[in-house]
């Protein structure tokens, strides 16, 4: 299994080198293509490549004619399954911590809670690959306080760091018998103002976490955008009179999500590459909205 693994991450690396090259020629390829189409002559400095450059173009399809990338690689096979999720905190847990993972338990499907122990993050990354997890789940606390979840994509990546606030689980809710049980039925998922490109990375890593459910499903989880704070929330609905009028309501739990990295790996691998990270200075600019409008 190792060996199967350092193999299969040799050969991601590998496709990964090729990128810039495979960016290049389609850079080149496209000038061609646009020269060709407005009527004016071709570049000087592709003149030397045309013939052979032009000969490719008439090669290609809708399929090959853009480049893929890593992160098309990242969820090839995504379709292929449902996904299974592994949760798991820090170690020595605090009470609250506890409760609030076996709440995230029920809002992701086909997911497995783990204590921790005295387990590494290296060993808990194998332990999902042995098993055929598809994303591992870390919650991180301060004093008590959910502060930090980690949201790693197996078996290549992506890892996506967050930082959690006003968390407020079913259990500290006064309302425990209005909110009623909470349904196992695969939800619909919500996706509000994920418009960037960072945005919609962090969308596509989000929505992953969530088989297809059916259409008749009554459940449904939202997250939604604001000012790069997203807010999560869990629902039920319900038809209590005509086909217009449904009643919504909250099972919890809610908390609000910021993310603050986006990295080219899996948890374990501290020389992966960083695709985009929250600087200090982006925090004083109030016009750039990093997820959306």
């Amino acid at each position: 299994m190792l060996r199967r693994n350092v193999r299969l991450r040799r050969e991601y690396l590998y496709r990964k080198s090729l990128e810039g090259k495979e960016r290049l020629l389609y850079e080149k390829k496209r000038k061609i293509k646009q020269a060709l189409e407005e009527g004016k002559p071709i570049p000087t400095e592709l003149r030397n490549e045309d013939a052979a450059l032009r000969q490719e173009i008439d090669l290609e399809d809708e399929r090959t004619a853009v480049p893929r990338s890593t992160i098309d690689d990242e969820y090839a096979n995504a379709t292929e399954g449902d996904p299974k999720i592994l949760l798991t905190t820090s170690h020595d847990p605090s009470a609250p911590l506890k409760q609030f993972v076996k709440e995230l338990k029920f809002v992701f499907p086909n997911s497995q809670r783990m204590n921790r122990g005295g387990q590494v993050i290296s060993e808990i990354v194998e332990t999902c690959r042995a098993h055929d997890f598809t994303d591992l789940i870390l919650v991180y606390e301060h004093r008590g306080v959910p502060n930090k979840i980690v949201i790693s994509h197996l078996p290549f990546g992506p890892t996506a760091y967050f930082q959690i606030l006003n968390v407020v689980t079913r259990h500290d809710n006064k309302d425990k018998k209005e909110m009623g049980t909470v349904s196992e039925a695969y939800p619909h998922l919500i996706l509000n103002n994920f418009s960037t490109k960072i945005g919609e990375r962090t969308a596509n890593i989000l929505k992953h976490l969530f088989p297809v459910p059916k259409p008749d499903s009554k459940r449904i989880i939202t997250f939604a955008n604001q000012s790069d704070y997203i807010s999560f929330r869990h629902h039920v609905y319900r038809q209590s009179g005509g086909p217009k009028s449904i009643d919504l309501k909250e099972v919890g739990p809610r908390f609000e999500l910021r993310l603050y990295q986006i990295k080219l790996g899996t948890v374990d691998q501290e020389e992966a590459q960083t695709e985009w990270v929250l600087r200090s200075f982006m925090n004083t600019s109030k016009k750039q909205k990093v997820l959306g409008e």
